[in-house]
């Protein structure tokens, strides 16, 4: 795996554990972590669940662009504790057209 993809899914790693845990809260209320709102975050699951996951919808990447991904770095190292595949995640980044590597997020 090249230093580029290592450096893009360390970054995002964040993101999906954010993006899990707003999928298992059921209740209608919802929160904002980093700028995102936990509702919000339903719109992606399909994006990074499954062997195969479709393209994100557009209203996944309105979300993903939205998000402070600075923020949501600092929550990496607790994705594969979780279940999260973090190539998924970096991949979901990716099609929403996000490029900007926030620095706190570089391996």
């Amino acid at each position: 795996m090249g230093k580029n993809n290592t450096k893009t899914l360390m970054q995002f790693a964040a993101f999906a554990m954010v993006l899990t845990v707003a999928t298992m809260v059921k209740e209608a209320t919802s929160m904002s972590i980093c700028n995102m709102d936990t509702n919000d975050m339903q719109k992606c699951r399909p994006a990074i669940t499954g062997n195969n996951p479709p393209p994100p919808l557009d209203e996944c990447c309105v979300v993903v662009r939205a998000a402070n991904l600075g923020c949501l770095c600092r929550f990496k190292f607790y994705l594969p504790i979780l279940g999260i595949d973090p190539s998924k995640v970096a991949a979901l980044v990716a099609k929403c057209g996000v490029t900007t590597i926030p620095r706190g997020c570089q391996a």
